[in-house]
């Protein structure tokens, strides 16, 4: 495989988002700090059910409509019916073991409280009703002194740790595949849909169409050392891009469109949109929405 060496991509960063609660809505932002997990904050919290085990919006889709906000020394988590709940960022209780997919992780459980407030909003029908039967929940922190890494398989020789995200510290999507995207759906009669349905960190702007699935390194210019990101996987799409992030209805109409033109032989045929990035240089840094963004195309 060889890489190109002339700087043959000219982007800017448009949109920047976190998700400080795995699942949960993002949090827009226009600055943050790059850690070696990815921003600052970024899947630090987690909801587990009674034995441990990650639950996400495939099979609670109401996690969508918990909206958190990153204020002060707090994590603010608001949700349709519920009162807010305030958490002290840097407040946790006992140390607790969970999993997430294949990774058993250490992590501390964030108390009673916050175990209350998700259970009862997750007992909630679509409507807004309460369930019987319904299931309990709690929500941890992630133990920074804990080491998960990605899959080397993907990363080759770099070590890239995250927390509590699908797998890689960072997730990079353009404008310009979601406008195409939304062009395909719009001549099919659906709807457009928004950039949140993707979860993306970080959006470029200026790019054609899905650009960054061909790029190796992405350099961002900042005030302090530049940031250096690798593109190391095609980010394969589960049913969650199905769900309105303003409502938390799932339909198939987007899963459907990208099934007829985005299966990627680099990952057995999966569906995908947008890549997963890890971090070569840049740590402590802050990324600005408007940076310019600098890389080189792969070819093989």
């Amino acid at each position: 495989m060889k890489v190109v060496s002339e700087q043959s991509v000219n982007a800017r960063i448009s949109r920047l988002w976190v998700y400080p609660v795995k699942s949960c809505a993002g949090v827009e932002v226009t600055e943050c700090v790059l850690t070696e997990t990815g921003f600052d904050l970024d899947r630090a919290w987690m909801v587990v059910d009674e034995q441990g085990e990650f639950i996400s919006q495939r099979e609670f889709p109401r996690l969508a409509l918990v909206k958190p906000l990153l204020k002060h020394n707090e994590l603010i988590l608001r949700a349709p019916g519920m009162l807010a709940l305030h958490l002290a960022i840097d407040g946790v209780e006992g140390a607790v073991k969970v999993r997430v997919w294949d990774d058993i992780v250490s992590a501390y459980d964030m108390g009673n409280v916050a175990a209350q407030w998700f259970s009862d909003f997750l007992s909630l029908s679509q409507e807004g009703l309460p369930t019987t039967n319904a299931p309990k929940f709690r929500l941890v922190r992630f133990d920074p002194d804990f080491r998960r890494l990605s899959s080397r398989q993907w990363t080759g020789q770099h070590e890239a740790p995250n927390q509590f995200s699908d797998g890689y510290p960072l997730l990079v999507l353009s404008q310009a595949a979601l406008d195409e995207l939304n062009l395909k759906l719009q001549a099919a009669g659906e709807s457009p849909v928004l950039m949140e349905r993707f979860r993306p960190n970080i959006v470029l702007a200026d790019l054609n169409a899905h650009d960054e699935d061909r790029v190796e390194l992405l350099t961002i210019r900042t005030p302090g050392e530049p940031v250096v990101l690798k593109l190391v996987k095609p980010c394969p799409r589960c049913p969650i891009p199905n769900i309105d992030p303003l409502t938390a209805i799932s339909t198939p109409a987007v899963g459907d469109m990208l099934q007829t033109y985005r299966q990627d032989a680099r990952v057995k045929g999966a569906v995908t949109f947008g890549m997963n990035a890890i971090i070569l240089s840049g740590l402590e840094s802050v990324l600005s929405v408007g940076q310019a963004v600098q890389g080189e195309y792969r070819f093989d």
